[in-house]
């Protein structure tokens, strides 16, 4: 049904040019988005891959709903969310722990699976929070270069997983390089190294994937498989500052990467989680916003001659020629603050979908800068 919604979107917007912007049934008021039009005082954000339409009317209203009861400690709160979560995925309320953003997710299974004397493997660039916390434990990271389509190199990663590797880190689709892997190749690859290891699937842009019936490995985790699966509420739900997300997995491995929980979600988080989760229309709206972004910024990408990588995600990736530091400086005199450089790629850049009037911004920006 996603993919249908999304057309039928797609088909009402008319989605035929850069000019295109589809209704606004939300009534989402301009007071919601930080900046329309950026300036070098006061950049627009297009660096970190959020949502500037969010959260929705009924998100926000859900969160004021709950003031009441900030007085609380949130423990309690959390029951109701995890049982609508575990019907959404099809699993156990077992399965499910509550996070704050998945990066505490990330963050905990780092801490868990580290230690001196282990490793895990990652591709290189992907998004860090793992590794970097992992190695102040004294874990090393074996980083292994994306492939040629930006997307994991599955069968050198396999060969770099030892007696000592505790986890193997996949994130599909991949930030900062937005590539998806292979549907059939990924499923294969999670399912016989979870045979050796722990594999932590980070999904966070699982929700921008247009392919149809793409499989989330949380297929696995339903196999009782060694498999962790992340997702968050910050990406395509608008819900980036509020900090919540969640992590699926087996209960002995979740009771066991519970005993890391670092802070959990908040009180008015988790109310802004069950009201989103209940809101299919500003989800819809968002992919919509999201695809007629990135179509705008493909065709002005496009007409300069520009590489950059088919996105799965609510951002791209792309070329520059030249280094990033330079094209992060001529993008803040036009407004823009774009995303921070990625190693080893320093001439390449990532660009997130903000609104549609923020990436005509962006568009003639980029034609200034590259034209």
């Amino acid at each position: 049904m996603k993919n249908i919604n999304r057309r039928d979107w797609l088909k009402l917007s008319g989605l035929t040019g850069a000019a295109s912007v589809i209704g606004n049934p939300l009534n989402l008021s301009a007071s919601n988005f930080v900046s329309i039009k950026g300036t070098a005082e006061q950049p627009i954000r297009l660096s970190s891959n959020e949502n500037p339409y969010g959260p929705s009317p009924k998100v926000r209203q859900a969160m004021t709903n709950a003031y009441d009861d900030v007085c609380r400690y949130p423990y309690g709160w959390y029951k109701e969310l995890v049982e609508m979560l575990a019907k959404k995925h099809g699993v156990h309320a077992d399965n499910i722990m509550l996070t704050a953003g998945s990066t505490e997710g990330l963050k905990m299974a780092g801490i868990t699976y580290g230690g001196e004397g282990s490793n895990i493997v990652t591709a290189d660039p992907v998004f860090m929070a793992i590794s970097r916390y992992a190695e102040h434990f004294g874990t090393y990271a074996h980083r292994v270069p994306v492939n040629k389509n930006m997307g994991h190199d599955l069968e050198r990663m396999e060969q770099r997983i030892t007696q000592s590797t505790r986890l193997v880190y996949v994130c599909n689709p991949n930030n900062p390089t937005s590539a998806l892997e292979p549907a059939k190749e990924l499923e294969a690859f999670c399912s016989a190294v979870s045979n050796r290891t722990v594999v932590f699937a980070d999904e966070a842009y699982f929700d921008y994937i247009e392919a149809p019936n793409y499989p989330s490995m949380i297929e696995l985790v339903k196999k009782g498989m060694n498999v962790i699966v992340a997702r968050t509420f910050s990406k395509v739900y608008g819900l980036a500052g509020i900090r919540i997300g969640y992590l699926i997995a087996r209960p002995d491995i979740i009771n066991r990467i519970g005993k890391s929980v670092m802070a959990g979600p908040n009180i008015l988080a988790v109310a802004a989680a069950k009201a989103a989760l209940q809101d299919d229309e500003f989800y819809q709206f968002s992919l919509a916003k999201n695809a007629i972004g990135k179509k705008m910024a493909m065709d002005t990408l496009d007409g300069l001659g520009l590489e950059y990588v088919p996105s799965a995600c609510n951002f791209l990736f792309f070329k520059t020629g030249r280094p990033i530091t330079e094209v992060y400086a001529d993008y803040i005199k036009e407004g823009i603050k774009v995303g921070r450089p990625f190693p080893p790629m320093l001439d390449w850049c990532r660009i997130s979908m903000g609104t549609v009037e923020q990436v005509e911004q962006f568009c003639t920006a980029t034609k200034k800068v590259f034209g």
